[in-house]
């Protein structure tokens, strides 16, 4: 009995902080909503034009900022209050549901409304998304990020079975447009929660100060340190194959066992059940390694190989619970290893990076991903991207092999802040835009 309990608090430790534990909460609600609104968009967009490009093409649109303009977010949570950022995009979020949802159950929308309300996502995710993943740091501290990062996984994916489920319900008993709306009102549990947190109680990061060429340092910073450098290469080749399945499971769903929104929602739940396994797997991790990382990528591939020729869909349901668990502990691996690799100073802009491999490729992979099923069929799409995971994986493997990545500690953070420093002070009589 005392050794369930000691892995029960070593598992959900960081909720023992306050302000982690009102964020968690209100992120539960908030992302369950956001799930939702992911499987009636891709339903309505099938339902409008029926080409899994056009599908494609929406889910790219919501990522496309962040792919060009992933930097300037980073820098931009660097140099402001997080909190503070979080009000205004959860709040515009929130606004631009609200009016696809007005659009749909008035019957007036169209294909192109669609894509202007994707990409007007995109943007407010181009700030969002770095100020989130820093956020976190803020709230809980270097010591129990790894263990926040993976029950952040967690939530996303708890979301994932609980939204898809009830949105597919709502969409077979009272339409698209509802799930736009409660993804809606599901932002306003976020500003509440953000709104009750104790900011005496945060480890707030001094705010980096208005400079030339932090853009640039960022850059230079990441591919000068190994460990952040391969791990981003990774996710960019895995982002841009093997994570869009918002494009693949509602073609596989619809295309190849011949279902509808319901296949869809139970395909995406049926992942995100083995994503909350393989998420409470890392939290119980005390730190992640690189060794854990490259090897949840191969399985992951291989998995996803898996669910490509699966020949029924329980069969495919079964393998994409696995695949799930796999893929989410990747993520939350890799996280965790870049924010505690990366200088305090320079965290948002690493993570910006982050978001621009993870989802800003996502307007690279998702029309190339649905073009390749539209002109084959899902099933090559799928294993498309599985091959590629394990490629990415072997290469991580190799690298670390070679001493190109190592599970040895972060050298010491003063070390480390002055040689970035130096980095800053060399490049300083170089022109170059902001």
């Amino acid at each position: 009995m005392t050794s369930i309990r000691n892995a029960w608090n070593r598992t959900f430790r960081s909720l023992r902080v306050r302000n982690y534990r009102v964020y968690f909460i209100a992120q539960l609600i908030s992302v369950s909503g956001t799930w939702m609104q992911s499987i009636a968009q891709a339903w309505l967009v099938l339902h409008l034009t029926g080409s899994g490009v056009d599908l494609g093409i929406v889910t790219g649109l919501q990522f496309l900022p962040v792919l060009l303009f992933g930097p300037f977010g980073g820098l931009v949570a660097d140099r402001l209050d997080k909190r503070k950022l979080l009000f205004a995009t959860q709040t515009a979020g929130g606004l631009l549901a609200l009016t696809l949802g007005i659009l749909t159950v008035t019957h007036v929308v169209q294909l192109w409304q669609v894509y202007v309300l994707a990409g007007s996502l995109g943007v407010v995710n181009l700030f969002d998304n770095p100020a989130r993943q820093t956020f976190v740091m803020e709230m809980v501290g270097r010591e129990d990020l790894p263990n926040a990062v993976s029950l952040n996984s967690v939530v996303m994916n708890a979301s994932r079975v609980v939204g898809p489920a009830i949105g597919g319900l709502v969409i077979v008993l009272f339409g698209l447009g509802i799930c736009f709306f409660v993804n809606a009102v599901s932002y306003v549990a976020v500003l509440i929660g953000l709104a009750m947190m104790r900011v005496a109680d945060l480890h707030q990061t001094p705010p980096v100060e208005r400079a030339r060429g932090q853009v640039r340092d960022g850059l230079r910073y990441v591919w000068r340190t190994p460990p952040l450098r391969n791990t981003l290469i990774a996710m960019a080749v895995i982002g841009i194959f093997a994570y869009n399945f918002s494009v693949t499971l509602a073609l596989l769903a619809k295309v190849t066992f011949h279902g509808g929104a319901g296949t869809y929602s139970f395909l995406t739940s049926c992942m995100g059940v083995g994503a909350i396994i393989g998420g409470l797997f890392a939290a119980h991790r005390a730190k992640p390694t690189r060794r854990l990382l490259h090897t949840l990528a191969l399985v992951f591939g291989v998995l996803l190989g898996g669910v490509a020729f699966a020949p029924s869909l329980v069969v495919a349901s079964v393998v994409i619970v696995f695949m799930g668990a796999a893929s989410i502990g990747f993520i939350a691996t890799a996280n965790a290893t870049l924010q505690l690799q990366a200088e305090p100073a320079m965290r948002g802009r690493v993570m910006s990076l982050y978001a621009m491999a993870f989802l800003g490729s996502t307007p690279i992979g998702a029309p190339l991903v649905g073009s390749i099923a539209q002109w084959s069929n899902p099933r090559i799409a799928l294993a498309v991207g599985g091959v590629a995971t394990v490629l990415a994986a072997g290469v991580l493997s190799w690298r670390h092999g070679t001493g190109g990545v190592s599970n040895r500690r972060p050298t010491d953070a003063a070390a480390r802040a002055a040689e970035v420093r130096a980095v800053i002070e060399v490049e300083s009589n170089i022109a170059r835009p902001a």
